[in-house]
């Protein structure tokens, strides 16, 4: 596969960031190594989004983990959709779940988790954590048993 023909839009171009939730940045490739399942993670440790109810700050790192299937998550997109987030006003959980299905939507892939360790605001800290996998498949048995033996952080 010839990485060039990949059309990716974001790549090598001058940043634009947006000040508005933006799941369209998001960009994919050719996965070259489709018949081997591995791990990809992600660290975004300065993600912000906004409260939906006072609209303060708030603070987090983000932690993406996936099996590829037959496409990946361009870096420089998924940093540009994380930081769209910005201006964005969400609860915790649901900004977990919404860059998760985002994700899958995008990229359709074989199992993928999210965790978001926000920093403590009012004394409390909140860790939520996601995952999916391909129903009908053995990472759905993943998903499940990750999430039943789940113990935070």
């Amino acid at each position: 596969m010839d990485r060039k023909k990949e059309n990716l839009k974001q790549l090598g171009k001058n940043t634009e960031y947006l000040d508005h939730y933006a799941p369209e940045v998001l960009e994919t490739f050719g996965n070259m190594n489709k018949e081997n399942d591995y791990w990809v993670q992600f660290n975004c440790p300065e993600f912000t989004t906004l409260c939906p109810i006072t609209g303060q700050p708030d603070f987090a790192e983000i932690k993406i983990m996936y099996i590829p299937g037959e496409r990946m998550v361009e870096s420089k997109s998924l940093k540009l959709y994380l930081f769209s987030f910005r201006n964005h006003g969400d609860f915790h959980e649901d900004s977990v779940n919404v860059i998760m299905k985002d994700l899958i939507k995008l990229m359709h892939p074989k199992y993928i988790e999210v965790l978001g360790l926000f920093v403590p605001r009012g004394g409390i800290s909140i860790y939520p954590y996601a995952n999916y996998g391909q129903p009908g498949t053995k990472y759905e048995r993943m998903a499940e048993t990750r999430l039943q033996n789940y113990q935070g952080r």
